[in-house]
């Protein structure tokens, strides 16, 4: 059956943008697209997404990988993935964030 694991919206020593009264959809998104891009640079035989996830203040978004847990080698990708995210944007993220805020 697939399945999946929420990797978060960035990694996790970076900030990101947060859900409330100056939420920016678009720099979410933006955020969303490269960290997904990094991770998929990182394991690039991972499957990976962005998914929507219902809140209280609206709706949020995360990174996650998807696996099927009756494949065991998916199963193995998907928490190889978890246990090693980055702490920080890699230089071609960060390239790619700085060519987003110009457009």
């Amino acid at each position: 059956m697939r399945d999946y694991m929420e990797l978060g919206p960035t990694p996790a020593g970076e900030s990101c943008e947060q859900l409330g009264l100056n939420y920016n959809h678009g720099n979410a998104m933006k955020e969303l697209r490269a960290y997904r891009n990094q991770l998929q640079r990182m394991f690039p035989t991972a499957q990976l997404g962005i998914k929507s996830f219902p809140h209280d203040f609206g709706t949020y978004h995360e990174v996650v990988v998807y696996f099927d847990d009756c494949d065991g080698e998916s199963v193995t990708v998907a928490y190889d993935v978890e246990a090693n995210l980055p702490e920080s944007w890699d230089n071609e993220a960060m390239a790619e964030l700085e060519k987003e805020a110009v457009q």
